[in-house]
């Protein structure tokens, strides 16, 4: 299959690799190459409740009603309360955003919140990447008189909140196939639906239509930070967000990217690695609505101040997240005793709760298995994250812990979950959810594995293959960036550097060198088998990608030393 892709693309047989390795085949190929979103994206009526939805948002803004956004404070909410925001005010609307603060208040909807938009004057009440478990809540905002929409897609329980309209892909009634979409995408959805309302109406007749394509760099941002699959309706709404990117004509975004650095055309690592931790900030340590308002302010000035303020808060999540994934480390060791189960579960006193999901996504690389970390407060209350990996469905596992009673709340999506148990059920919780990833089919996990793309040369690593490489992504959680192996290469000048990061140079045997760098690596095995290789042969496993001057690299994950004595 991969030399037949390469003859019918004409390019080279890595290329076809690649893509075959991806499940790409002759009849997907040029689709996949050039996803667009004709083809791709969905009929937006097709949701349950999106007609309502869009009728209602559509009506507030004709009549001039106070709206209000109540988003999550991760990058998958800031940049959905941001799209509504900005199309709102771009389509002559009233609306403002409320985003919870993460240690007061918690995870979605809360009673005081709620009292305090109703006595504010809102009218219409919009939940977006949360909303769909708030029960109690929403019962309070209806009894107050405000109309509900939620815009979510956490999964859902068999019974529904008291809402106007609840637009979620992963409700149990829909059947339509995009479940993946992040809660951005459900929001992008909500607005074309809604334009196409005040299209009808003649709205437009006498004020400038929108451009939704305008907002399509937010739809990229938060769709690669909530590490949903990017595949289907997901890669065409990131492949046209990047272009969107290259304009830079969000002032937020463009500081951002002044701030962190970025000098050449965005990618989706930019997106989950270096901008959107950035966003991040301020919902883990900081603010919590610095993101949201970073991605609508109009004000240069502003902008720069917010990145700022954020790339300042980013610095200070790092150290915290470095103590706290310490002590876990440590609880690990403590509780399992060499002998892991099919989730991890570790809980501490006082860790901080803004970086117990990072935490739990460090525990979930390092051990290949399901992780949750829970802080617990004074009051014997614990706070949990828990993140996944391939083929568990750890959002459906967390509602059945919560429907057994022993967790007080919980939900999520099949990668990422948040919970609310009393410190007295974590045992039971611990059995519980192991149980049930064991009944999954994941008790005996495999130990972690690296699959590469090809063997190639480290002359052959050059900018005409990255180039070609990129047309394959963007790449994520479901389209994992290509890796390579490289036989045979010396070590060169490997030094420490930076924040615990590996670099050297890889000698390959024409003659030819090509930059490494092994972010994070300098205490593990893998930083010390390149420290300790200098000027000795190793095989090299990592994937392409550009530094700071443009020059290529091979970001190294794996070194096996080659014992030349046999």
């Amino acid at each position: 299959m991969a030399l037949a892709l390469s003859q019918r693309l004409s390019v080279p047989e890595v290329i076809g690799r690649v893509l075959a390795a991806r499940g790409v085949d002759l009849d997907s190929a040029i689709g996949h190459l050039n996803p667009t979103l004709r083809e791709n994206l969905p009929n937006p009526s097709q949701f349950k409740d999106m007609d309502v939805a869009a009728q209602r948002l559509a009506q507030a803004i004709m009549a001039d009603e106070l709206i209000t956004v109540f988003g999550d404070y991760d990058v998958d909410g800031a940049t959905s309360a941001a799209l509504l925001k900005r199309f709102c005010e771009e389509v002559g609307g009233r609306l403002k955003v409320y985003i919870p603060d993460r240690v007061k208040e918690g995870y979605g909807p809360n009673v005081h919140a709620l009292k305090k938009i109703a006595t504010d004057g809102t009218q219409l009440l919009i939940t977006v990447d949360c909303g769909t478990l708030a029960h109690e809540p929403l019962s309070l905002a209806a009894e107050m008189g405000l109309d509900v929409i939620v815009a979510d897609h956490h999964i859902a329980e068999p019974s529904l909140p008291t809402a106007l309209a609840v637009v979620n892909p992963n409700r149990i009634d829909e059947d339509g196939g995009y479940e993946q979409l992040a809660a951005v995408g459900v929001t992008f959805m909500l607005v074309i639906a809604t334009n196409r309302v005040l299209r009808g109406f003649g709205w437009y007749n006498q004020r400038p239509k929108p451009d939704l394509m305008q907002w399509l760099d937010l739809v990229a941002l938060g769709t690669v930070c909530d590490v949903v699959p990017l595949v289907g309706v997901n890669r065409a709404l990131v492949t046209k967000g990047l272009e969107v990117f290259r304009y830079r004509r969000n002032l937020g975004l463009l500081a951002l990217s002044e701030i962190a650095q970025i000098s050449g055309p965005v990618e989706a690592y930019h997106l989950g690695f270096v901008m959107g931790p950035r966003v991040n900030a301020g919902g883990r340590v900081g603010k919590a609505d610095l993101g949201t308002r970073l991605l609508t302010t109009r004000n240069t000035g502003e902008a720069r101040d917010i990145a700022s303020a954020l790339n300042k808060l980013n610095d200070e999540r790092r150290a915290i997240e470095a103590m706290v994934l310490e002590q876990a480390l440590q609880s690990v060791e403590r509780c399992y005793e060499g002998m892991l189960d099919s989730i991890i579960v570790v809980s501490g006193k006082g860790w901080h709760q803004g970086v117990i999901g990072i935490v739990a996504s460090r525990l979930k690389d390092r051990f290949n298995r399901p992780a949750v970390v829970i802080t617990i407060d004074e009051d014997g209350v614990g706070r949990g994250s828990a993140r996944s990996i391939a083929g568990i469905d750890l959002g459906a596992a967390v509602v059945a812990a919560k429907e057994a009673e022993i967790l007080l709340s919980g939900g999520g999506h099949a990668m990422a979950a948040g919970l609310t148990i009393s410190s007295e059920k974590l045992n039971d919780f611990r059995e519980f959810i192991s149980s049930r990833i064991t009944l999954a089919g994941k008790h005996g996990i495999e130990d972690p594995s690296i699959n590469v793309d090809a063997a190639v040369a480290a002359s052959a690593i050059n900018h005409e293959l990255y180039e070609m490489l990129l047309s394959v992504g963007p790449y994520g959680a479901g389209n994992p960036q290509p890796r390579f192996a490289i036989a045979n290469a010396q070590v060169v000048g490997a030094k420490v550097v930076g924040n615990g990061h590996v670099r050297c140079a890889l000698k390959g045997g024409d003659g030819s060198f090509l930059n490494a760098i092994a972010f994070g690596h300098a205490e593990g095995p893998i930083g010390k088998a390149l420290l300790q290789s200098r000027s000795s042969q190793v095989h090299v496993v990592g994937t392409i990608g550009r530094d700071n001057r443009a020059r290529m690299q091979l970001v190294v994950e794996d070194v096996a030393n080659i014992d030349v004595s046999t």
